[in-house]
């Protein structure tokens, strides 16, 4: 716990960590988005907190009925941990689909860029669409100018929101249990 925990503290940084990437040949690959986060060390204090809240007396019974430890994990650990691997799972969906930095630092061909990444990107410089366009009729001009940064950032929250809520209801009822499940004594 205490090596996690300073490996949390004081992490390699940017710089290291890009630099590992691009020895390993990753660069503009998925695996350069999916392996620098796979193990977030928050996470794993969380699930090791919550693994050793389940008592122990479970195990025993488990073993005394004649369980072996796959079994023991199959049939008695998982099942009572879904509530926060659903919690951790929910915390990397999340950062991982709104980490756009990640898609600008390891991808050089844009058309490798995470959804995110191709989000932030975008932008609308009215000023210089005007002097490309100078043929344009007066309605032309009138729609051009209704576009505005604010309509586009809009946009942009919707289609990043789109996704989290589609996963977040199938999750949800996880959440629920493992309030329930705190909330009785024995």
């Amino acid at each position: 716990m205490g090596v996690m925990v300073f490996a949390m503290l004081f992490s390699g940084g940017m710089i290291p960590t890009y630099l590992v990437v691009r020895n390993l040949g990753l660069l503009n690959t998925i695996w350069s988005l999916i392996l620098p986060s796979a193990v977030p060390i928050g996470s794993v204090i969380l699930v090791m907190n919550f693994f050793r809240g389940i008592p122990k007396s479970l195990e025993e019974s488990a073993r005394i009925d004649g369980a072996n430890p796959l079994q023991i994990l199959g049939r008695i650990y998982i099942p009572m941990s879904l509530p926060c691997l659903a919690t951790v799972s929910l915390f990397s969906i999340v950062g991982s689909w709104n980490d756009f930095f990640s898609g600008l630092i390891y991808m050089t061909k844009t058309e490798n860029y995470p959804l995110m990444t191709y989000i932030q990107t975008l932008s609308v410089n009215i000023a210089e669409t005007m002097q490309q366009a100078g043929n344009l009729t007066s309605e032309q001009l009138q729609s051009l100018l209704a576009v505005s940064d604010r309509n586009l950032n809009a946009a942009k929250i919707v289609v990043a929101v789109v996704p989290l809520l589609i996963i977040y209801p199938l999750l949800q009822k996880y959440f629920v249990q493992g309030i329930v499940v705190g909330s009785v004594k024995e």
